[in-house]
């Protein structure tokens, strides 16, 4: 029996509906492998396998010995990281006709499943809703902790699930309320006057106005001075006297957040402006993204914030250089063999530096 659900691929900071086929026909000869998994995916997709078939033993289902061949379209996009379990479980459950679905093709479905068919949290959870809305489905079902964070996308219903079972019954019919959040609503709730403000410094009339131009006018800046001046205190408080994000900016840095998986537990925007402070030794690809994976770096978690560069002069020259490009065009694109991937990257940036001394030599 041939069955599809449907998942997402998170490629950059944007979406793509990825088809998920399950073809379950015919019973599998001893010794001879049971199931096979097609489409390009990486070893944690592969390894989902175990995790499903402990989750599905573990819910009160079976895992038929049948020859299963798991297809995962289009062909062409890598598909990486453990959040398929539950649709390729779902997939294998309806194949077997152990459930009854006739909903099944209007739901987008993502989540890692524990061996207990419990419900893990995944990473992207926002530009997935907004994918989902977009392809018109008419909900998405996602584990329970990010179930907040795609419910502000208007016109889809959000489904935050603890367990398989409870995606079962969902899909055979069962009531379940959407969670439903108003995003102005929460856009306001969730800014939060910072603990840095500028208005507590005293003194230092002259840095603070031209940190306060600087500011008005989204300039970079640097500040040189003899150690305990003050430079990094000033530059931490330099968020409190932009402007606040707007709804719009605020979506595009929680999409960026969400896709790096450093989004807390339930949250759902971002409504401060980010202050992002790397360390001296930082890396090439870890400050402007890339990986064999791609993953955004430093200047687009620092987007529509602050990049702040302490001690600037012992940054590796390399990571420097590599900042020019991207400060120019406020984006970053990475390419590798299979793939092409855009991050915005609109930083005001601002470093310190001590004096240099300067020794002449008579």
């Amino acid at each position: 029996m041939l069955v599809k659900t449907y998942a997402s691929s998170v490629q950059g900071v944007d979406a793509q509906r990825i088809t998920i086929e399950v073809n379950i026909r015919g019973t599998v000869q001893p010794g001879s492998p049971m199931y096979f998994l097609v489409g390009l995916p990486d070893s944690a997709v592969k390894e989902g396998f175990q995790r499903i078939e402990a989750a599905i033993g573990n819910s009160g289902f079976l895992m038929k010995r049948l020859k299963t061949v798991v297809n995962m379209a289009p062909a062409n996009v890598r598909k990486e990281g453990s959040a398929y379990d539950l649709p390729i479980a779902i997939g294998i459950l309806a194949g077997t006709k152990q459930i009854e679905a006739p909903t099944l093709a209007d739901y987008l479905m993502m989540g890692e499943l524990s061996l207990d068919g419990s419900l893990r949290p995944i990473r992207g959870a926002l530009p997935i809703a907004i994918q989902a809305r977009k392809e018109g489905f008419k909900g998405l079902i996602l584990p329970h902790m990010n179930a907040r964070e795609a419910a502000i996308v208007d016109d889809l219903e959000v489904f935050g699930m603890e367990h398989i079972r409870q995606v079962v019954e969902l899909l055979e019919g069962h009531p379940f309320e959407p969670i439903t959040i108003d995003t102005r609503k929460e856009f306001a709730n969730c800014y939060h006057k910072s603990l840095h403000d500028f208005s507590d410094v005293r003194g230092q009339q002259k840095v603070k106005r031209s940190l306060e131009i600087a500011a008005a006018g989204g300039h970079n800046a640097i500040l040189i001075g003899p150690p305990g001046a003050g430079k990094t205190m000033l530059s931490r408080r330099i968020p409190s006297i932009l402007p606040p994000l707007t709804l719009h900016e605020a979506l595009e840095t929680t999409k960026i957040h969400s896709v790096a998986g450093l989004l807390a537990p339930n949250a759902s925007l971002l409504a401060n402006r980010p202050f992002r402070s790397p360390h001296h030794t930082i890396s090439d690809v870890a400050m402007v993204g890339g990986g064999s994976h791609p993953q955004p770096g430093e200047i687009s978690l620092a987007h529509h914030g602050i990049l702040f560069l302490d001690e600037l002069p012992e940054f590796k020259r390399s990571v420097l250089e590599v900042l020019r490009q991207p400060m120019e065009e406020r984006k970053v694109t990475i390419s590798r063999a299979r793939i092409t991937v855009n991050y915005p990257a609109g930083f005001m940036l601002v470093a310190s530096m001590n004096p240099w001394g300067c020794v002449r030599f008579l």
